[in-house]
């Protein structure tokens, strides 16, 4: 049980730190499998059949933006986000240029 945390944790991170590359992904997985679906269908046209799987894609693209828009809205409520970088700031050299 605690590999399938770990693995969770994992994945989750990853998604947080690579939202547009995630949400890219699945628009292209959700395309292929919507023309792959809507080309055995038989009694559509291929301009209709192409349509379909845009719309289809597209709402799976607005479910993903709206995810990653939901676990943004958890690290910055955790504070996670800010602890992530803050390690790559540097507090005292900001801090002495503000004296000066």
């Amino acid at each position: 049980m605690a590999d399938a945390r770990g693995t969770w944790d994992s994945l989750r991170e990853w998604i947080v730190e690579h939202k547009l590359r995630a949400v890219g992904s699945l628009w292209l997985s959700g395309i292929v499998g919507s023309i792959a679906y809507n080309w055995s269908q038989p009694n559509m046209k291929t301009s209709v059949k192409i349509i379909h799987a845009r719309l289809h894609a597209q709402a799976l693209t607005l479910a993903a933006l709206a995810g990653a828009a939901v676990v943004e809205y958890y690290d910055h409520q955790t504070g996670k986000k800010a602890d992530r970088y803050a390690k790559f700031l540097k507090f005292d050299e900001h801090q002495e240029k503000d004296r000066s």
